[in-house]
């Protein structure tokens, strides 16, 4: 059996080591070596590229080029090497360092960063020919762009700099609530409380606090600063959001942007990753996650977490909508990894968010009140 018969062999999520055995065998093409740090327990961190255009609207290839595309599309093109600043409001398409070869039967799925979610650039990823954001179908060969669209913060990039990341997937990969509800009589889910599940793990919106002075959440700023997301610990966190310490119901106002927290401290079996539904219409039109993607041994002892709460990048639409303590607000889909991993999410790899409550993303110095 060769190599691309064993990966169709073993379904599920790939793990770190399959990922980088899709490296050894030319199934990943890079146009310069991986990071050291770029394949994560259960995914693999893509890199922006030198070029990006400044396009006037979102859009899919589909049965165009993104060349044909992009030449009537785009207002203007950049180089990022040295750096770039991109604008709220706008729309870049950008080449990444990253290009795929897949074996048939090995497909892909795309999502934010956690610390690109937490500062509210939307990111999704596009195939040549591509007929859906953030898919990428079994044995496809071509390269990858990344569609970035600041929604509060201009930021600054440079060619190298990770806004996505991509996980890799063998055949179906998704446990049934009867398989979840077995995983979690053998080692809990959630660190305290009985777990609901049904469709998935439910997660309510923690809006109480621990006081009446902890924050329950953060409203982002308008107008703030540059957030440059190469850089760690750098940002007063009071220039960019204002903490909401008033606990209770919770307004959300159409268009804002809401770091919130989820009541529950999860954890995900180092055998197992889990993905948030980031909208559900039945519970209300408002988005609770851009970046959905749970590392295994995300806030499990294997990882050395004791339970970690989710944290929710949360935006309303159209209306202004009123979220109460302990409404659900997502469910978490766990799905099974092909093998077992190597290494799990935590402080071994200096994971940023292992025992995370209410947190900001890294690029900001912690905050009184902020629980880690």
């Amino acid at each position: 059996m060769n190599k691309a018969m064993r990966a169709r062999a073993k379904r599920g999520i790939l793990p770190a080591h399959a990922i980088r055995r899709l490296c050894e065998d030319g199934h990943i093409v890079c146009d310069t070596p991986l990071d050291a740090d770029q394949v994560q327990p259960a995914s693999l961190d893509l890199r922006l590229g030198q070029r990006a255009w400044r396009v006037r609207a979102s859009f899919l290839p589909g049965r165009r080029t993104m060349a044909e595309r992009l030449r009537e599309l785009a207002l203007h093109d950049m180089t990022l090497e040295g750096g770039a600043v991109l604008e709220t409001g706008c729309v870049y398409i950008i080449a990444l360092r990253e290009s795929l070869r897949l074996p048939p039967g090995i497909a892909a799925a795309a999502n934010p960063k956690s610390s690109t979610g937490r500062i509210d650039v939307f990111t999704r990823i596009i195939t040549e020919h591509g007929a859906a954001f953030d898919q990428v179908p079994a044995g496809y060969d071509g390269p990858l762009y990344a569609e970035v669209s600041p929604r509060t913060f201009p930021i600054l990039v440079r060619a190298g700099s990770r806004l996505a990341q991509l996980r890799f997937r063998a055949g179906p990969a998704g446990g049934s609530d009867a398989e979840l509800r077995a995983l979690n009589a053998a080692q809990p889910l959630l660190a305290g409380g009985a777990a609901d599940i049904d469709g998935g793990l439910a997660l309510r919106v923690d809006l109480a606090g621990a006081d009446m002075t902890s924050p329950i959440g953060f409203r982002a700023r308008r107008h703030a600063g540059l957030i440059d997301v190469d850089a760690k610990g750098a940002l007063d966190p009071l220039d960019f959001f204002e903490p909401i310490t008033r606990p209770g119901p919770l307004v959300l106002d159409p268009d804002e942007f809401y770091i919130l927290a989820s009541r529950e401290a999860v954890r995900i079996p180092p055998d197992w990753a889990a993905e948030m539904v980031p909208i559900n219409p039945l519970v209300g039109e408002f988005r609770v996650h851009y970046a959905g993607f749970f590392d295994p041994g995300f806030g499990h002892a294997a990882g050395g977490g004791e339970g970690a709460r989710a944290v929710l990048e949360v935006r309303s639409h159209e209306v202004p909508f009123i979220l109460e303590d302990g409404q659900i607000i997502g469910r978490l889909i766990y799905e099974r990894l092909s093998e077992q991993p190597e290494f799990v999410y935590g402080a071994g790899i200096g994971s940023n968010y292992q025992k995370q409550g209410l947190k900001l993303s890294k690029h900001f110095k912690p905050l009184d009140g902020e629980t880690t």
